[in-house]
């Protein structure tokens, strides 16, 4: 008997078996590339995909950022850092490395460091003014640990202080006193009858002087030193006696009682006496480098402002102070060393002298044709400097501000 024949597959019914096998082999694909394998992208046992972990070649190998830093900077370096910070970015190690600017006074960036400002992995003031005050109230916040949190320092960029007034108030100001100084700023502010007595211009009003506020700000707290300076007609050696003397006092607060506004920064005051102008200052205490910013938008609004040096000075070195704090890792110690190299260099100090600054890097000059010390001499603009001032002790610091607080109330 002849057996029967296996029944013969329809084209259709071949097309249903190659499917189901194809689809059979893409599935077992497929589960196999889900399954954790506990290197980068496996699943987490939360179901979440872990963070890929950096592939060979430290903090700088890979791709995409790294590392984020955060640098609490005085506003007076806004627009030069800022324009840094791009450029930056375009470079190898600034594709790895996102730079947080976080603008702040300079003695307001300490107090938030001291305070556990985790956003916070450089510091950069305006000045060493405040540096041995914070070194020491942080080891007195960390037991008392004989460690400095900054592990690197370098000088950014010099500028030092100067008197900004409007122009056409500088020569009858020049005229009637001779010379600009805190001596003679304060017998402006002591004038009752203001510009009528000082120039015959009661149109005018009262002589209108502008500082920032010397417990946030690196040039308020310079003011009140050079204030001292002034009173003990003395450069160095500021001692204790000189500044808790009554007649200085007195005669401190009498100024202080003169003036117009207290900004929490310096760039932010020069700002305010352009945008408002001589109805609301007549004179600011700022950085020559922030002036130096401000000049040609000043002309365009209200007209030319003058550059004056007070008779005794300080510099602002705008150091850069690399942290080690707790919540600031090696990685990042290392990105910020990275960036501060790259501030150093010479077209980006050449650029910081646009903004005003005098380079920090000694191989860049400062006068050249269009250098702004050049281009803007007619506004007062000098290279050399009178008497510079010694920077007094943290005792002598801390005992100023706090004779300011108490008379006027500050906070």
């Amino acid at each position: 008997m002849t057996e029967p024949s296996s029944p013969k597959l329809t084209t259709a019914g071949k097309l249903v078996v190659f499917l189901f096998i194809a689809g059979c082999l893409y599935g077992a694909y497929y589960l196999f590339l889900r399954k954790p394998l506990g290197g980068p992208g496996a699943a987490s046992p939360g179901g979440t995909p872990a963070a890929p972990k950096e592939s060979g070649g430290g903090l700088f190998g890979g791709d995409g950022p790294a590392v984020s830093i955060g640098i609490a900077y005085g506003t007076e370096k806004e627009r030069w850092l800022q324009w840094a910070a791009a450029e930056f970015a375009k470079t190898s190690d600034g594709k790895r490395i996102k730079i947080d600017l976080i603008p702040m006074g300079s003695l307001e960036g300490a107090q938030a460091v001291l305070a556990g400002d985790q956003r916070i992995n450089v510091w950069s003031p305006a000045s060493a003014l405040y540096k041995d005050i914070f070194v020491e109230d942080w080891k007195v916040k960390h037991g008392g640990e004989n460690k400095s949190p900054i592990v690197r320092e370098e000088n950014l960029a010099l500028t030092p202080l100067v008197v900004v007034m409007w122009a056409e108030r500088y020569g009858p100001f020049a005229a009637k006193y001779g010379q600009v100084s805190f001596r003679t700023l304060g017998q402006a502010l002591a004038e009752p009858s203001g510009w009528q007595t000082i120039a015959q211009k009661p149109e005018w009003g009262l002589f209108k002087l502008g500082h920032t506020h010397p417990n946030e700000s690196n040039s308020g707290l310079m003011t009140l030193v050079l204030m001292a300076y002034d009173y003990r007609d003395k450069t160095r050696g500021l001692t204790l006696q000189d500044i808790l003397d009554p007649g200085f006092l007195t005669w401190e607060q009498g100024i202080e009682r003169g003036v117009s506004g207290l900004s929490n920064s310096t760039g932010n005051l020069m700002k305010e006496m352009v945008l408002k102008g001589p109805s609301a200052y007549d004179a600011v205490v700022v950085y020559e480098s922030v002036a130096i910013d401000y000049l040609k938008n000043a002309e365009g609004r209200w007209g030319e402002l003058h550059i004056a040096y007070p008779q005794r000075n300080l510099w602002s070195e705008n150091p850069y102070y690399i942290l080690d704090t707790p919540w600031s890792s090696k990685e990042q110690r290392e990105a910020a060393g990275k960036f501060l190299d790259f501030l150093l260099t010479e077209p980006i100090q050449r650029q910081s002298l646009t903004h005003g600054f005098r380079p920090g890097n000694p191989a860049v000059p400062v006068r050249f044709p269009g250098s702004p010390f050049v281009a803007y001499e007619r506004f007062g603009l000098k290279v050399e400097l009178g008497t510079v001032c010694e920077l007094p002790k943290a005792e002598v610091i801390n005992n100023l501000l706090a004779g300011w607080q108490r008379s006027h109330g500050a906070s």
